[in-house]
């Protein structure tokens, strides 16, 4: 049974979505603002997390900070319908996803279910034997284990969340070979989940930044304005 932790100030919000959570079999925490949840969190991590971005005390984006210090734990975001700042913001500092306010409980379902079905895949906790896709990749300076969801560059680790471990992979399987951004949204989202265009070129400006942290002349992942990205191999 996996353990959601849901952060919000919203009362109504958490204990709707408590409930649905735990008739789809999870088992849920839930908290009032980001400082309580840290504390939790210092004790044990949950499997994944849902984090509103505006709360007292400490904040999403806040908090996120503090648990990428330490975990690569999937967490969503939860924003109003006119923070696209900080959606894109959330998504740099290393958010898995989000969701706009109002939504719809059984899209956030699906969405929860998506990143806890990649965690247990990249954690190989999915695969009774080693299979093709759990074996040591290496692309020029990269090296990728899907096993143990560990990337290096130039010999350098490189910490990357689920879905930016995902869309590496997925580019860097096939060098020069081009990806359009459908193909990307389908290693990175569950077919039921709609996202567009401009979250999964976050994710590649975030995955660039990180890369970058190693080595700033980077220049693996190309962009084709119009069309995808390309990984060159170096």
């Amino acid at each position: 049974m996996s353990k959601i932790a849901l952060v919000d100030d919203d009362r109504n919000i958490l204990t709707s979505v408590a409930i649905t959570l735990e008739a789809e079999g999870f088992e849920v925490e839930t908290y009032n603002d980001g400082q309580a949840a840290l504390d939790a969190f210092n004790k044990k991590m949950p499997d994944m997390a849902v984090f509103d971005i505006k709360m007292p005390r400490m904040d999403g984006m806040d908090l996120l900070q503090r648990v990428r210090q330490k975990s690569k734990m999937p967490v969503i975001f939860l924003t109003s319908k006119d923070d696209e700042i900080d959606e894109v913001l959330g998504l740099r500092m290393g958010a898995d996803d989000y969701v706009k306010k109002p939504f719809s409980q059984r899209l956030l379902v699906e969405r929860i279910r998506a990143l806890l079905r990649r965690q247990d895949a990249i954690s190989g906790d999915a695969a009774g034997t080693e299979v093709e896709e759990t074996k040591l990749m290496v692309r020029g300076n990269l090296t990728m284990d899907p096993l143990r969801h560990s990337v290096s560059w130039k010999g350098l680790d490189v910490s990357l969340t689920v879905t930016e471990f995902l869309l590496l992979q997925a580019l860097a399987q096939r060098p020069g070979f081009v990806k359009s951004r459908d193909q990307l949204m389908d290693v990175a989202y569950d077919d039921q989940v709609y996202v567009d265009d401009r979250t999964i070129d976050s994710h590649i400006k975030r995955l660039r930044k990180k890369m970058r942290m190693v080595d700033n002349e980077f220049s693996a992942i190309e962009t084709l304005y119009g069309i995808g990205y390309r990984y060159n191999e170096e």
